[in-house]
């Protein structure tokens, strides 16, 4: 079982990005699914979520910036992020956990930062 995050990088305010998660050794859609982040000296947070029945959340303050996807047929997991803020620099995790269950993984982080 693995996760591979990439399409972090640096960029200006206002920009976008795409992250992407690939995920080997299982099949994403049987699970939920998420991205994390954690800055620098802050606990790491949840940022958006999507259930194996496709029904996504986010956190209250990114809603409208923030949009989790999914491609089942490249087992890979997204998360498009507009409009983006200084405060948005962190590292992002993938997440996959069995609802209700004791299963868990996550990758290995790609790192964003934005410049004001």
């Amino acid at each position: 079982v693995q996760l591979v995050e990439s399409g972090g990088g640096s960029v200006q305010s206002g920009g976008s990005l795409r992250l992407s998660c690939v995920a080997s050794g299982f099949i994403s859609s049987d699970y939920s699914m998420g991205w994390f982040r954690q800055a620098p000296g802050k606990e790491r947070e949840g940022v958006a979520t999507i259930d194996s029945d496709g029904s996504t959340s986010y956190a209250d303050s990114e809603k409208g910036r923030f949009t989790i996807s999914q491609d089942n047929a490249k087992n890979t997991l997204y998360l498009q992020i507009h409009s983006l803020k200084p405060e948005d620099t962190a590292m992002y995790y993938c997440a996959a956990w069995e609802y209700g269950g004791s299963w868990y993984s996550w990758g290995q982080g790609t790192q964003v930062t934005v410049s004001s």
